[in-house]
């Protein structure tokens, strides 16, 4: 059989290819909702990619919502249900809201009922509260990407100063 004529090849990026590959076992369940993704090396290698295309794979699973991104600690499989869709109940990593606890409050994250007693009173549940600390972190992460290259800006307009 002969190789398919170069029109019939899939030109994408290869960051869609990894992104793709990653988004398979995503919702295949090889990755866990809750577990740590690959690291950017790892997934250099895994597809033969430079460090910032596996960035960019990385980047398209996070705006579908699939995975997030604590700095410093890496990307994490978000929960989603069977269809794909993310799920409303979404959860951080126990370590992470444990970061956060306060003197005299029960340990969060455990999911234990002094968690649903906490929520109770304060008026709201704990999915809301997850859901409002997951979209502050976006909104957070846009304003560094956009300040990010702010600086970048800068930087060429000083290096191109005589």
């Amino acid at each position: 059989m002969s190789p398919a004529p170069e029109s019939k090849q899939d030109r994408r990026p290869p960051y869609q290819h990894a992104a793709d590959e990653l988004r398979r076992d995503i919702l295949q369940g090889r990755i866990k909702p809750g577990e740590q993704m690959p690291s950017i090396r790892e997934l250099q290698e895994r597809f033969g990619v430079a460090n910032m295309t596996a960035r960019s794979a990385l980047n398209v699973l996070r705006d579908e919502g699939l995975i997030y991104t604590i700095h410093g600690r890496g990307s994490f499989v978000a929960d989603h249900n069977a269809s794909g869709e993310r799920s409303a109940n979404y959860t951080a990593p126990a370590w992470y809201l444990a970061k956060d606890e306060k003197p005299g409050q029960a340990e969060q994250g455990e999911g234990g009922p002094d968690d649903a007693e906490a929520a109770a009173d304060a008026g709201t549940t704990l999915a809301e509260v997850l859901t409002a600390l997951r979209d502050e972190i976006r909104v957070l992460s846009a304003d560094h990407q956009e300040l990010r290259r702010e600086v970048e800006e800068l930087k060429a307009a000083q290096q191109s100063k005589p």
